[in-house]
């Protein structure tokens, strides 16, 4: 009876991410509906902790910015990213993403952040390559012990339960339940077919130009 008691307390989170919008700048949707121990979350802190394969990223610019007027939090690990790499010589990113409680519902938690797709070698067939991204962890973290150790495990997060406290406090695994074991990133890439085309094109243009610029330092410049 004991264990089915816990059980019945102890029913999975639901987390789904979305990607929205096309090409490379989307918005990552999580969105979390803890089970019925949630209910004792109330004042608790609840993120995503997800891992980023290298052909998608999150420009610590861009977050500093959002960050400044409140718009989302996130922690980057490394804190340092090369925007500029393409997807062949970049490493993964674990990235802690703080979510705000949900007004329609009790449980509900959601937060979002811009992600950008890197550019990739080009391809023999396909005109996309495909960046797949993991459902999230779900943690949650409060410093008043409310919380069931019967339910959620301890986890090791080096970040604080949010951004305004600074004191350290225990992180928990949640176990739970992705509406997808995983999202699809459709990145576009070039045809390897295309090269010899690209390279002529841009070595006419390169030339066109640089004419243009000669012909009108010779016309119109003054040398003494």
């Amino acid at each position: 009876s004991v264990m089915l008691d816990v059980q019945a307390a102890c029913q999975d989170a639901t987390v789904t991410q979305e990607l929205l919008k096309e090409g490379f700048h989307r918005d990552l949707l999580v969105k979390v509906e803890l089970g019925v121990a949630g209910e004792d979350a109330g004042g608790c802190a609840v993120a995503a902790r997800t891992r980023l394969p290298p052909g998608i990223y999150v420009d610590p610019y861009e977050l500093a910015s959002l960050q400044q007027h409140n718009l989302t939090k996130a922690v980057l690990i490394p804190d340092v990213v090369d925007v500029e790499a393409p997807e062949y010589l970049a490493t993964d990113l674990l990235v802690l993403l703080y979510m705000e409680p949900d007004p329609r519902c009790s449980r509900c938690f959601r937060a979002a952040l811009p992600v950008h797709g890197r550019y990739h070698r080009p391809a023999e067939e396909s005109e996309e390559a495909l960046v797949v991204l993991k459902s999230p962890e779900v943690l949650v973290c409060c410093c008043n012990d409310r919380l069931s150790a019967e339910c959620w495990k301890p986890a090791e997060v080096e970040a604080p339960c949010s951004g305004k406290n600074i004191s350290p406090c225990q992180w928990y695994s949640v176990t739970h339940k992705p509406a997808y074991e995983e999202s699809i990133l459709q990145v576009p890439v070039g045809l390897r077919q295309h090269s010899s085309l690209v390279c002529v094109v841009t070595l006419l243009a390169t030339v066109l130009c640089s004419s243009l610029i000669l012909a009108a330092v010779c016309r119109y410049g003054h040398f003494s």
